[in-house]
């Protein structure tokens, strides 16, 4: 008998480490990747562990902290994982969390009723993953301790010690044979999602520890309003149309709705969902709920009080939702992620119930408040009227039938080529940098678009007034993806759009107003890393048959330590413009593939993306103020 029972344990342990070791033959399957995201995976993997103790109401605060040699420590004060033996494995149940695939509490409903996390596929993956991991259990009084190399238990869990406290706390490093391309952690990374977080879960503690530099980096976040102050911290730098931010928090059948929203005097919709705290990006049944409640809600309420006179004038979702910053946030038992991404929610009850919670609590402050209600309706009525004055605008710039030639900007000189993979667009400041432009460039592959002066503010301005604008609408058409709603990137002529600025001032200028176009008409560009900006020149240097080209005053003092013989003259021009250049060098510094030096355009985290766009070129001076009198001393040679 006894025999046997050795023999079943055997068999169960052998399970486990096939288990881990599926892990690490296909960690990509668990991950997602084995590269910085898959790396910055693992912590989130634990992270949520921690958060799901918060969220059934036993941890307040969570610290994580990045140790010298790019160890993880996250150590939460919950309840602490639990030491007593698992019934069917014969083996502490902490073990078992960390040795066998899907063995947490969120399986089974026994556990936690709702639980975060992009996948659930918990903290054992992350001890296959590691080359060593260690736990920390501080419970019943005992602080428990057991280490694993590569997922495999060194040694049986045991007690180290006495305490006063509860809670767990996970040390773990990342596989190098696993992480091949990098195990450094980037703080910025970790920083924005557990900002977020802490956003997303009100009343709850979390705090970063960057321990690798000489001195230790530490970010807290604490937000007692919880989405609420998000919204607040989106609309900062925006005019608002009314001070207090309108939430409401509820419940039906076990799935919990959060929503906070305020107005703001600006044009563009921001709308940032969540589910069970992933950016649910591609939006799902909570944002159809939502986005129905609130047309529906403002319709009725603006017929009803004869703001509206006629229901054929109602507005659409479009139009109300001008100005609007909104953060929404579910927690459901059982949630389904569909979409490429796996990021938009599919779960069809959500719907209704979103829209029936929002819907009540909606209506009621709109009676409440009739100042605000008032406000709000008549920023959708003024939004109706640009929308249609837009359409006509926009028939303008649509073309009559694909790439016609005869449909594109007289200035545009185009490439040849018709593979847009291949194919290059330079928005080019000015006339006489144009001229030098199409002069230089390979015609096959790039195309050029000069462009006169500065181009309109998107920020302060209507679809309207922005469509009619030459500039734009030369652009636009260039481009041929269309612009907001109607944006296709299949129909992007190019799949390298490069602006080509000056290196001062007001080439900085035009360069922010052309990237602020992009971010609130053309995102996808962004997002799929189409645009880049040119890096001309900052100066020309000279000696006897040799000619340097140096991009910053760095390179200019590193050339004189290295390659220049300072006994001997040298010539030193200092271009001040992309038009002083010939054609010639301006394909040999800035245009030619071989030899330039192009700064692909990303979007890390869109809503600082919104918030700096905002800030720099939005109506509100004090933000903008501070941020130059801030940076100012990184900003050298000013051209004024």
């Amino acid at each position: 008998m006894g025999q046997n029972q050795e023999i079943q344990y055997g068999a169960e342990q052998i399970q486990v480490l096939e288990g881990l070791e599926a892990v690490r033959k296909r960690p990509g399957m668990y991950i997602g990747s084995t590269g910085s995201r898959g790396l910055h995976h693992l912590v989130w993997e634990i992270v949520d562990n921690s958060v799901d103790e918060a969220l059934a109401g036993h941890a307040s605060r969570i610290d994580i902290t990045i140790e010298k040699d790019n160890w993880i420590k996250v150590t939460d004060n919950g309840r602490g994982i639990p030491v007593d033996n698992h019934e069917k494995m014969g083996r502490p149940a902490v073990e078992v969390i960390l040795t066998v695939l899907h063995a947490g509490g969120k399986f089974g409903g026994g556990g936690y009723k709702v639980s975060g996390g992009l996948h659930g596929v918990g903290s054992s993956v992350v001890n296959a993953l590691s080359e060593h991991l260690e736990v920390y259990v501080h419970k019943n009084g005992k602080i428990y301790h057991q280490a694993y190399s590569r997922g495999i238990p060194e040694f049986d869990l045991k007690v180290i010690g006495d305490t006063d406290k509860n809670g767990t706390e996970i040390r773990f490093k990342a596989d190098d044979q696993i992480f091949t391309d990098t195990t450094e952690y980037e703080t910025e990374i970790l920083q924005k999602r557990i900002k977020e977080m802490a956003f997303l879960n009100k009343a709850l503690a979390l705090n970063l520890i960057d321990e690798r530099g000489e001195e230790n980096v530490e970010f807290n976040y604490y937000f007692e309003g919880g989405i609420k102050s998000y919204v607040e911290q989106i609309n900062e730098n925006k005019d608002v149309l009314h001070e207090e931010v309108i939430y409401m928090h509820d419940e039906r059948d076990e799935i919990e709705v959060e929503i906070a929203l305020q107005y703001n005097r600006g044009y563009n919709e921001t709308l940032l969902s969540y589910a069970n705290n992933i950016n649910t990006i591609e939006g799902g049944t909570h944002e159809d709920g939502f986005k129905r409640a609130l047309t529906k809600v403002i319709n009725n309420y603006a017929v009803s009080n004869k703001i509206i006179k006629n229901t054929e004038d109602r507005l659409i979702g479009e139009d109300i939702r001008e100005g609007i910053t909104v953060v929404l946030s579910i927690k459901h038992t059982n949630p389904q992620f569909e979409g490429q991404t796996k990021s938009k929610l599919g779960n069809t009850e959500v719907r209704l119930i979103t829209d029936h919670l929002f819907t009540e609590h909606f209506e009621r402050f709109l009676l409440e408040n009739p100042s605000v209600a008032r406000i709000i309706v008549e920023k959708g009525i003024t939004a109706q009227r640009a929308r249609l004055a837009a359409k006509k605008a926009r028939e303008v710039t649509r073309r009559k039938s694909g790439l016609e030639i005869s449909n594109l900007p007289g200035k545009l000189a185009d490439c040849s080529s018709k593979n847009p993979e291949e194919s290059e667009l330079f928005i080019v400041e000015g006339d006489s940098a144009g001229g030098s432009a199409k002069s230089g460039r390979d015609s096959t592959r790039q195309a050029i678009l000069p462009l006169r002066g500065k181009i309109l503010n998107v920020e302060k301005s209507r679809l309207d007034k922005i469509l009619s604008n030459n500039e734009i609408r030369s652009m636009i058409t260039a481009l041929g993806t269309g612009i907001g709603e109607e944006f296709n990137l299949e129909k992007a002529r190019y799949h390298k759009i490069i602006i080509m600025t000056d290196a001062d001032v007001d080439g900085a200028h035009i360069r922010t107003l052309l990237l602020t176009f992009f971010y609130r008409f053309m995102k996808p560009l962004l997002e799929a890393g189409y645009v880049y900006v040119a890096q001309p020149p900052l100066y020309k240097v000279v000696q006897g048959k040799k000619e340097y080209y140096l991009y910053n005053d760095e390179a200019f003092e590193n050339l004189k330590r290295t390659e220049l013989n300072m006994n001997q003259k040298f010539e030193l021009s200092r271009y001040k413009g992309l038009g002083e250049m010939n054609d010639h060098q301006l394909w040999e510094t800035t245009m030619d593939p071989e030899n330039r030096t192009l700064l692909q355009v990303s979007l890390i985290d869109a809503v600082e993306a919104d918030q700096t766009f905002e800030m720099l070129m939005g109506d509100v001076v004090e933000p903008r103020k501070n941020f130059i009198e801030e940076n100012a001393k990184y900003v050298q040679n000013l051209d004024v």
